[in-house]
């Protein structure tokens, strides 16, 4: 409260100041400080003066508009779980699977077996805000997944499970409805 009267004060006495300096014909922009009557000192005070009285109005503007800004940044910081049932298939690192480069994902990572990924759908991306890096839970497997692929345009509300080059393992997971959990 006190800061708060202060700084209402301190705003008071400047505006008295311009207003002063204003009424005043020496605060003309257009006026020529060579006369001798007014030593440097005015001059240099009546400049300080009026670059104060800027900076209050742009301070002004810049308190308000950072607390638009915090308040903004405030409510993104707020995390959201998402969560979405879609189709589960699994593919592994042959050519015959992807294309002529199998160890390399559509955003430029390399795979290797162990590495826990995933490729999505494209409307995940787009309409449910997965983005390249992004890490997901999938019920009913262990530990936290990267989505570091995306899948062909065809499909929608899917997934692919990286299962490094086994082939058994791909084929015995085949198609399943998992929930996909993420943090936005």
């Amino acid at each position: 409260m006190n800061i708060q009267i202060s700084s209402k004060l301190i705003m008071i006495i400047l505006l008295l100041i311009s207003n002063f300096i204003s009424s005043n014909s020496l605060a003309s922009p257009n006026r020529n400080y060579s006369n001798k009557s007014i030593n440097s000192a005015t001059r240099g005070k009546m400049a300080k003066i009026q670059k104060a009285l800027k900076n209050i109005e742009k301070v002004r503007v810049k308190k308000s508009h950072y607390r638009k800004i915090y308040f903004a940044k405030q409510t993104k910081k707020i995390k959201r779980t998402n969560q979405l049932k879609v189709t589960a298939t699994a593919y592994t690192s042959h050519a015959a699977q992807t294309d002529s480069t199998p160890n390399i994902a559509a955003w430029g990572h390399k795979l290797r077996p162990g590495m826990k990924v995933i490729a999505v759908s494209r409307d995940l991306l787009k309409i449910y805000g997965l983005k390249p890096g992004s890490k997901v839970r999938i019920k009913g497997l262990s530990g936290e997944y990267r989505v570091l692929d995306k899948m062909n345009k065809r499909w929608r509300k899917r997934i692919d499970i990286y299962m490094g080059k086994n082939r058994k393992k791909a084929f015995k997971w085949g198609r399943r409805k998992v929930e996909l959990r993420w943090n936005i």
